[in-house]
């Protein structure tokens, strides 16, 4: 397939949002990074005299995303240079410029609802044959593909990325049963030989693979804990590096993960 990523675009500046567009600029490949529109002034902008209407305000979400990239460690970003890369906006003011990206990544809150008017937003500008994909962390991909064009679902797919994405090997790439087999192919090469990732392709399961193991191995691992009496300091000091895994072992992994996240994900396991 005779395709390439020459500039992409991330909806959704949060921690994997924001993660995900550095990544991509730290490959070379401008990204454009939306969210929503702020409804409320901050006191700052209230001192300033700015409006609603200002685009300072319109943009701030994305672009105050993006100056926390700055102060991250360890560092999502390379350089400077890779900062300059990502452009800034919102979803009302700049939607319409995914029509000159190749490839449109969603990483809007895990809720099926929100994300279908996103991708609502996206085919009314989307150009036919560029990529779309979801960073869901475990929602049907299926579902999510539902009600929109053939050439929509042809070119869609899940994309999940880990926390933080540049330095994070996984990659699970997870096709809808209307995805273009050379789609999907483009896309886990893309993943391995420009992103730098271990690609694992996935079904469409609930939580898809590193999920649902994961959970079921902190879910047992906090029964345990519950029943021997142990405490955090405790199972995080035997279940880091002691058994070959990150330091982060299971309790600070799950800090980083999110509390509220994790408590998403686990419920679509039972």
């Amino acid at each position: 397939m005779n395709r390439k990523i020459k500039r992409a675009a991330v909806l959704g500046s949060g921690v994997m949002g924001s993660g995900i567009a550095a990544h991509l600029a730290n490959v070379g490949i401008p990204t454009l990074m939306l969210d929503i529109v702020p409804r409320e002034l901050t006191e700052a902008e209230k001192k300033k005299g700015l409006t609603l209407e200002d685009p300072a305000v319109r943009n701030r979400i994305a672009a105050s995303n993006k100056e926390k990239l700055k102060k991250q460690k360890p560092s999502p970003i390379t350089s400077k240079k890779s900062l300059d890369l990502i452009q800034v906006g919102n979803f009302d003011d700049h939607m319409e410029q995914i029509k000159d990206v190749d490839w449109v990544i969603e990483v809007v809150v895990e809720n099926l609802d929100i994300k279908k008017k996103v991708y609502e937003q996206v085919e009314t500008h989307r150009t036919d044959g560029t990529l779309v994909s979801s960073n869901t962390s475990g929602i049907s991909i299926n579902a999510m593909a539902e009600g929109r064009s053939e050439d929509f679902k042809n070119h869609f797919l899940g994309t999940h990325f880990f926390n933080p994405p540049r330095y994070l090997k996984l990659l699970e790439v997870i096709p809808n049963k209307d995805t273009d087999p050379k789609v999907l192919d483009f896309v886990k090469t893309f993943g391995e030989d420009v992103l730098g990732k271990g690609v694992v392709e996935a079904k469409d399961t609930p939580n898809f693979i590193a999920n649902r193991i994961g959970t079921y191995g902190l879910l047992i691992t906090v029964k345990e804990m519950l029943k021997g009496g142990y405490s955090i300091g405790e199972v995080d000091s035997v279940t880091g590096p002691m058994i070959g895994r990150p330091k982060s072992a299971t309790f600070r992994t799950l800090d980083v993960v999110g509390l509220d996240t994790f408590v998403h994900v686990a419920k679509k396991c039972l």
